[in-house]
């Protein structure tokens, strides 16, 4: 897939499911400007004064040009225009950067911000996912007998690895020979029968050695959960490249709300930080769109700071992409994010 020269910012969102397709042009310059538009059922061509701008499409998604319809301008948009597509479904929508995990295979864990790594040829027996968090709440529904699990937390063992909605446990003990991530520093609170006495406060977080991010929480001696937005999981024989923070984190909140959605029939989430704050309230709109986008010029990216690290300037890419609607949840929209 490549980008003629350079021209109009191109955006085509691609409905799967429904066979349909928005078209969005650039902001045009004050005034208007001259535009012609070529349609053909593998790309689209938009020529101005200042350039041209070609859209290859993936193999897999052809136009129907006889289908345009509904043009209109959306001011600090640009102009919009609906068209039919032919998209094959794609089961696989969402990458996580091969971040799936396979019983009896050699895998090294790596700090995703800068390839430090944390646990090096761990073989793994058992990958095993975990149940929802409230399933001690069914056993009770269900169980005619007392509850056999009550107060036993699940913990993996040796060469295990458990899966939760967002994060990864597994068990150190088969590591102490390497050199493990740091522990942040102990912190002391106030006793709430003397202040004048402190007492140490537990120290559960992870950081990583080379860049300080917290990766994750120890769980306890032996157990340590990994947040799957700090984490990279690779083959160990396969080299590790540095994968942009930004792309990354999105991938994996992307599949993260796909699996919660089918697993829970829900479409309403909140992103926390650690200390349990509500940052974001998110409603998931739909998991089936192919984003195809053609950035003009450097001043289009600055307009969407999101893409900096997918696209480059004059160049045209194409990724699969989740449909959300959020709100934040703080006063201040510049704070930083908990991820």
């Amino acid at each position: 897939m490549a980008a003629a020269a350079a021209g109009t910012r191109v955006f085509l969102e691609v409905r799967r499911r429904l066979q349909s397709a928005l078209l969005i042009l650039g902001e045009p310059k004050e005034g208007g400007m001259p535009m012609d538009i070529s349609v053909v059922p593998c790309s689209l061509q938009v020529k101005t004064p200042e350039g041209c701008t070609e859209l290859q499409l993936p193999a897999e998604v052809s136009l129907v040009p006889s289908s345009c319809r509904g043009l209109q301008y959306v001011p600090g948009e640009g102009l919009h225009l609906r068209l039919q597509v032919r998209a094959e479904s794609d089961a696989k929508r969402i990458s996580m950067f091969n971040q799936s995990l396979q019983a009896q295979g050699c895998c090294t864990f790596y700090c995703q911000s800068c390839g430090e790594v944390i646990i090096k040829d761990r073989k793994l027996l058992r990958v095993l996912p975990l149940p929802s968090e409230n399933w001690g709440a069914l056993v009770e529904e269900w169980c005619c007998h007392p509850d056999p699990f009550a107060n036993k937390p699940l913990h993996p063992q040796e060469n295990d690895c458990f899966i939760g909605d967002s994060f990864f446990l597994v068990n150190f003990r088969s590591d102490l020979w390497q050199p493990r991530p740091e522990l942040a520093p102990v912190e002391t609170q106030c006793s709430s029968e003397n202040h004048l006495k402190l007492k140490p406060k537990a120290n559960t977080k992870v950081i990583c050695k080379r860049c300080k991010v917290m990766l994750g929480e120890t769980m306890s001696s032996e157990t340590t959960k990994f947040y799957m937005t700090e984490i990279i999981i690779q083959p160990s024989e396969r080299k590790f490249s540095i994968i942009p923070r930004s792309q990354f984190v999105q991938s994996v909140i992307a599949q993260c709300l796909v699996e919660l959605s089918a697993a829970r029939s829900t479409f309403r989430f909140t992103i926390q930080g650690h200390d349990g704050k509500v940052y974001i309230l998110l409603w998931l709109l739909n998991s089936d769109s192919l984003v195809i986008e053609s950035l003009g010029s450097s001043k289009s990216i600055k307009k969407f700071p999101l893409l900096e690290d997918n696209l480059k300037a004059d160049s045209c890419s194409a990724w699969n992409a989740v449909k959300v609607l959020y709100q934040p949840c703080i006063k201040n929209r510049n704070a930083e994010w908990p991820f």
